[in-house]
């Protein structure tokens, strides 16, 4: 389990083209589309902003909630626009700077978008140990965040990276997560995002678990409570592309599931997103096992609700392509990215080349799990 790559029977996903101005994170929920992240640097300011058309009330009325919040803030350009969000680029005075505003106000998102603020606005008082965006004004009712643009390149420009991460930027990587996972805020400034026993319960509840897996787990949870282990600070969302390297260090981004968790949360995010990496993940899973039998346990809980989570997002993205693919020819699942039209691939097809392979590894993490519990 932690020393293998995943299963030889999901045949290796195509080299994606990214192209310039795209963003480092391949949302699953809009397949081939390229999605930015707050604070992410890939292109110069080009100058102006259209707000015409159809969805330019919507932008306008993102930029005046940034204005009641920041007046000083200059909008420059779009960075990344989508039925949730939308990430402007521009300045406040000389510095540069991002605004992220939410669009889809539903309860849901705008409790992940408060969260987010209220991580920025904890760090200007007590500072992690790793680089971070500076705060520069947040609006928590009319959901509107202005941070410091920092400089650097996402250590990958897709959730699931299709090439190893170059020695060097895994191991900065890893750094700055290992350093935020001792880091002790005082208590009050964090919750804990996950409800560990109602998840597994949930996805038992959808068919995701079976019968054995949801005895397996709540063993291991019982387990680690009995062995009084400690949770752990995480960023809750420790993609590559959520890593911004620079000559200064790395920065981390993208703060809305910061908390407490079981040891190895971070570890478990990078692991599953790595799966053509595997020597990356052979480091991950010595990193995870370092602290003996309990660590090793929380590390698997974690691996197995963060792959069925993966799992359960890139099923819908992949419905959904299939759902939007017109019989016409026309439409968004008749223009697949460059990349898949070279390898005769589909969106959705490339999405599930990549479901097989996640399916192949939680395999692999149940078979794991089951080894621990036959030695407690």
């Amino acid at each position: 389990m932690y020393t293998a790559s995943s299963s030889v029977s999901a045949p290796p996903r195509s080299q994606r083209t990214v192209t310039p101005g795209s963003g480092p994170y391949l949302d699953p929920t809009h397949a081939g589309r390229p999605r930015l992240r707050a604070g992410t640097v890939t292109q110069p300011l080009s100058g102006r902003i259209d707000v015409s058309g159809p969805q330019g009330a919507q932008l306008r009325m993102a930029i005046t909630a940034v204005h009641r919040v920041c007046p000083e803030f200059n909008p420059v350009q779009v960075l990344r626009r989508s039925g949730r969000s939308v990430l402007l680029v521009g300045t406040t005075g000389r510095a540069n700077a991002v605004a992220k505003c939410l669009l889809d106000h539903s309860p849901v998102w705008t409790e992940r978008f408060r969260h987010e603020i209220a991580a920025y606005r904890s760090f200007v008082r007590h500072r992690p140990p790793v680089r971070v965006p500076r705060l520069i004004a947040a609006d928590p009712e009319n959901c509107a965040l202005v941070i410091e643009r920092m400089p650097g390149r996402a250590a990958a420009l897709t959730r699931h990276p299709v090439e190893a991460p170059p020695r060097a930027d895994l191991r900065a990587a890893l750094g700055a997560i290992a350093r935020l996972n001792t880091w002790r805020p005082p208590a009050g400034l964090f919750d804990k995002p996950l409800d560990y026993a109602s998840r597994i319960a949930r996805y038992h509840e959808l068919g995701l678990f079976t019968d054995r897996d949801l005895g397996d787990l709540q063993k291991l949870l019982h387990g680690l409570a009995g062995a009084r282990q400690g949770m752990e600070f995480c960023h809750g969302d420790a993609l590559l592309s959520n890593i911004l390297l620079s000559p200064a260090g790395p920065v981390l981004v993208d703060w809305e599931h910061a908390g407490w968790y079981l040891p190895g949360y971070d570890l478990a995010t990078l692991w599953a997103v790595l799966g053509d990496a595997p020597l990356a993940r052979r480091r991950i899973s010595q990193l995870a096992q370092a602290g003996g039998p309990v660590a090793r346990d929380a590390f698997l809980v974690n691996l197995m609700l963060v792959l069925t989570r993966e799992i359960r997002m890139y099923e819908t993205a992949v419905q959904r392509a299939l759902r939007e693919a017109p019989s016409s020819g026309t439409g968004p699942a008749a223009h697949p990215p460059a990349s898949a039209q070279q390898n005769g691939l589909t969106p959705a097809e490339e999405q599930r080349l990549l479901l097989r392979r996640l399916h192949d590894d939680c395999a692999m993490a149940r078979r794991a799990v089951r080894a621990a519990v036959g030695t407690r």
